[in-house]
């Protein structure tokens, strides 16, 4: 589960690092996804999820994480923008990882 702490902080345009737990074989595994928080809905609701954007070696990658999640241990929350224009940064799949710096201020 995540901290009330950094529910707070899970915001648009921040950049993140979501550390998941899964089962493999009779193991429990953890692994972490560095990106970009593109959208953020259903605000502190029970069914909230934060969309995260990055990149898994040549390919970008998004993945929807539930903020009441027990799979999600933690959320590192890297850095925040100041200042965020929309709400939703769904454009940021049609540019490349230069332009997405520009427009942002930090890449995916």
């Amino acid at each position: 589960m995540i901290n009330e702490e950094y529910k707070g902080k899970i915001k648009t345009g921040a950049r993140v690092k979501v550390w998941e737990t899964f089962k493999d074989g009779d193991k429990e595994r953890q692994s972490a996804f560095e990106g970009v928080v593109i959208s953020r809905k259903h605000g502190s609701e029970i069914g909230a999820t934060f969309t995260v954007r990055g990149r898994l070696g040549d390919y970008a990658l998004e993945k929807i994480y539930p903020i009441n999640s027990p799979l999600v241990s933690k959320v590192e929350v890297l850095n925040t923008p100041k200042k965020v224009k929309k709400s939703k940064l769904y454009f940021v799949r049609k540019l490349s990882v230069k332009k997405t710096r520009e427009k942002i201020g930090q890449g995916i």
